[in-house]
């Protein structure tokens, strides 16, 4: 535990924040695993969705500071690598 007033008020705010940062987090994580698995499963129509709501989470992610953009443009290109293979094959 901090002894010093001003890192006692910072451990409050830390936690504070990962307890709004961490539910879209967890958003994310499950857009994600939502996409993933509509990708195995070989449905176009749920895959596009899934990458649209993906796409979304993500922006809302950057938006809010919780990921970085790099990060988000990375996910997104990844998943529309994967949504475009499963297009051709």
């Amino acid at each position: 535990m901090p002894n010093i007033k001003s890192a006692k008020k910072r451990l409050r705010s830390s936690q504070d924040e990962r307890a709004v940062n961490l539910p879209r987090k967890t958003r994310i994580r499950s857009c994600r695993r939502t996409f993933l698995e509509s990708i195995a499963t070989g449905d176009r129509d749920a895959s596009t969705q899934a990458f649209s709501a993906l796409c979304s989470s993500l922006d809302k992610g950057v938006k809010a500071g919780v990921i970085k953009q790099n990060t988000a443009v990375r996910g997104k290109s990844r998943a529309a690598a994967k949504l475009q293979a499963l297009s051709a094959g």
